[in-house]
């Protein structure tokens, strides 16, 4: 290994347009558990687990998934780690920039080995002797690239052209390949001296800042000054603003991977996806003898080659192939399997005709627990909502609701005005429109109960905090209970 420390960056902005309706923008495809009981962000957290002498990793996330981040970092048993909230978007290369930075300031250098949070890796082992194998080269000043052994042609990715080698598994990079069409793919396939760009690296966090300098001057000097000027909230470290929305924006791979000579790649053959498809998902698990991945109360008749998700009702299918069906709460998707990746057109007109779909599922995960909407009407909702041991919501009112709470398990401390008091199971409270107050599930078991809303405006907007434990400010109330 490297004498340096390895340092796991990981990148958490996307928002897996392309997995919807499961994968949404403020829970999307990193957060959720779409391969057994763990998500890919946790899957990503054991696989740099598995590296030689790792340090704490930092993660890179926007403000909205700061603490489903947090949250799974606690529950995989992670120490020592940073998260950087990224106040806007601004694609890769700012990213890793600003993660430089975090780790230059707790090692003084490091091996920044830079993985997105939404991918597969099925061998760890191999994983592993690759990572150490790139550590070496890093350490020496290199800028590593894995490449994933193609297994097919495939359009959808980007390739790697390998030219000659530096040393044992490591070879300099000859060019790299915008997305082919299937016949160059199938010629790169039977070449044998390409590979899919995985979109992971392994560098020097001071290499990686100087080539960043010399080929993007403007973003370099954005993404120094935000973090100079970064503030702490709890357990995040927000980049300055001001700083950070006037870096361009732009991928790792055409900022400084494309224009450097210093790029190496590591040939990685170690059941990689990127998970980006229902179609690559679908590819990912273990098939019936039909050729069909199903996920919850599926009935398939006469069903092949498909993927269908059932996650609140039964589904069925009669004479389908290849096709994925996908039932969430509130949302049904159809499509053949093969044009899974034009998902995001349906986001697209979701999004632009204002749909809530687009953005949340009717369960909402906060940093005290979770919330579902169970019915809408014109003057009111229901709500079943659940406050984790220790855990509260803020104190708060509201100018257009009143509410009504109902303890259908555990027990509540409920604060209305200037009196407190216990509520177990069967019990109830009423919550005058305007009245302060604040609930708390003060027990060592989940706080269940039903929220029934009624007033002229039912938004999440209408929230006044007045003390909040997890620092959230007014402005996060449009989304946020």
């Amino acid at each position: 290994m490297s004498e340096f420390p390895v340092v796991p960056v990981i990148l958490s902005g996307g928002s897996g347009t392309r997995l919807w309706p499961m994968s949404r923008e403020l829970y999307p495809k990193q957060f959720i558990p779409l391969l057994g009981s763990e998500s890919l962000f946790e899957r990503t957290l054991a696989r740099v687990q598995a590296v030689e002498d790792v340090q704490g990793p930092i993660v890179v996330c926007n403000q909205e998934h700061r603490f489903m981040a947090a949250e799974q970092l606690r529950r995989a048993g992670v120490r020592d780690w940073a998260i950087l909230l990224e106040p806007v978007g601004r694609n890769t290369a700012p990213a890793i920039a600003v993660a430089a930075l975090e780790a230059i300031e707790r090692h003084g250098d490091a091996v920044l080995l830079v993985l997105p949070a939404d991918h597969l890796v099925r061998d760890l082992a191999a994983f592993r002797i690759a990572a150490r194998t790139g550590a070496e080269a890093a350490g020496q000043g290199w800028l590593v690239t894995f490449g994933v052994v193609p297994s097919r042609p495939e359009t959808g990715f980007g390739y790697i052209r390998r030219g000659v080698a530096l040393t044992e598994g490591v070879y300099r990079v000859e060019r790299f390949v915008e997305k082919p069409d299937a016949e160059t793919a199938r010629r790169y396939l039977d070449a044998g001296d390409y590979y899919w760009n995985s979109g992971m690296f392994l560098f020097l966090a001071s290499r990686y800042l100087h080539e960043l300098a010399a080929h993007e001057p403007e973003m370099a000097e954005a993404c120094r000054a935000a973090f100079e000027a970064r503030t702490r909230d709890l357990d995040f470290v927000r980049l300055d603003e001001a700083h950070f929305v006037r870096s361009p924006a732009n991928s790792i791979d055409y900022a400084v991977m494309e224009r450097t000579d210093r790029a190496v790649v590591v040939p990685l053959a170690a059941g990689w996806s990127d998970v980006g498809s229902w179609e690559a998902l679908w590819e990912a698990q273990d098939r019936d003898a039909g050729n069909n991945v199903l996920v919850g109360d599926v009935l398939a008749e006469d069903t092949r080659g498909s993927y269908v998700h059932a996650t609140h009702r039964l589904v069925a299918t009669l004479d389908l192939e290849g096709m994925v069906v996908v039932e969430t709460a509130d949302a049904v998707m159809v499509a053949p399997l093969a044009r899974s990746q034009d998902v995001k057109r349906i986001v697209e007109r979701l999004k632009a005709s204002g749909r809530e779909e687009a953005r949340v599922h009717r369960k909402v995960y906060r940093p005290w627990g979770a919330y579902e909407t169970l019915h809408t009407a014109e003057r009111f909702q229901v709500k079943h909502i659940t406050v984790h041991p220790g855990q509260s919501l803020s104190l708060q009112l509201h100018h257009h609701r009143s509410e009504h709470w109902i303890v259908v398990r555990g027990t509540a401390r409920v604060t209305v005005g200037a009196e407190t008091r216990l509520l177990g199971e069967n019990q109830s409270v009423y919550i005058p429109l305007g009245a302060e107050h604040r609930l708390e599930n003060p027990g060592k078991i989940p706080l269940e109960l039903i929220e029934v809303q009624s007033g002229s405006y039912l938004g999440e907007d209408d929230i006044v905090r007045l003390e909040d434990r997890y620092g959230r400010l007014q402005t996060d109330a449009v989304s946020e209970d």
